[in-house]
């Protein structure tokens, strides 16, 4: 049979019999003396075989290790491979799913809202109000959220969660108008120092070791250069002085 013929009884195009054949998946007939290649049943059978493996989901060199192995064990290698990619696929889109229905279970919808939903409800209780540098605090955590995996997110949010309490909360709203006081001060204000301590004071022991470790490695020396550019001289050396004192903590 031709290669249309071919192409037809198996349900591919003939272009795809052409990539099989250049790829090596499918022996290429020799020619008639006619110019024209005459394929047999097992070529049909080998190409029906392929096919089969591409709507498994193996690429096309897998196809190729296992059309390689006459005995059927890389087949079955590299099945369980392809079964356990699957299973790990349906569990990331199962928690997409369920990440996006808690979005769209919420009554109002902000840019905010496609967080985590640990993060999102960390952010409905922390003070934030109309505090420039509390908005910027916030947008600081949505980013780090949104760079972390799912484990990391939940233990973000883990970490911020007793600033949530009652008494943090208001603890806070204050702390952020005291920075937000310090935008146009000199760094060697008597309340820099004041507040740097205050601050330490405030912050959670798992919170200041996650601050202290990250400002000790370098992509976490780059975060917190970027964030200086955000800030003033003052309140950047807040910043400076609060990570001095948190490193000085038993």
């Amino acid at each position: 049979m031709r290669i249309g013929e071919l192409a037809a009884l198996v349900g591919v195009s003939t272009r795809t019999v052409r990539h099989y054949h250049h790829l090596g998946l499918l022996p290429e007939p020799a020619r008639l003396v006619n110019g024209y290649r005459e394929y047999r049943l097992r070529d049909a059978v080998v190409l029906a075989r392929v096919r089969r493996l591409a709507e498994l989901g193996l690429s096309l060199d897998e196809i190729r290790d296992v059309l390689a192995d006459d005995r059927g064990r890389e087949l079955r290698e590299v099945l369980e491979e392809l079964d356990a990619d699957l299973a790990r696929q349906q569990a990331a889109l199962a928690a997409r799913r369920a990440r996006l229905a808690a979005v769209l279970a919420r009554p109002d919808l902000d840019p905010d809202a496609t967080v985590s939903p640990d993060l999102a409800a960390v952010l409905r209780d922390l003070p934030a109000g109309d505090s420039a540098f509390g908005a910027l605090d916030r947008e600081l955590l949505t980013l780090i959220d949104t760079g972390a995996d799912e484990d990391a997110r939940a233990g973000f949010a883990q970490l911020l969660r007793p600033l949530t309490e009652p008494a943090a909360v208001d603890r806070g709203r204050a702390l952020y108008a005291r920075l937000d006081a310090l935008a146009t001060a000199d760094p060697a204000d008597p309340r820099v120092a004041e507040l740097a301590a205050d601050l330490a004071d405030h912050l959670p022991e798992g919170m200041a070791t996650a601050m202290t470790t990250t400002a000790d490695d370098p992509a976490g020396a780059r975060w917190w250069q970027t964030m200086a550019q955000e800030l003033s001289p003052a309140q950047t050396e807040v910043f400076r002085r609060l990570l001095l004192l948190l490193r000085d903590r038993p």
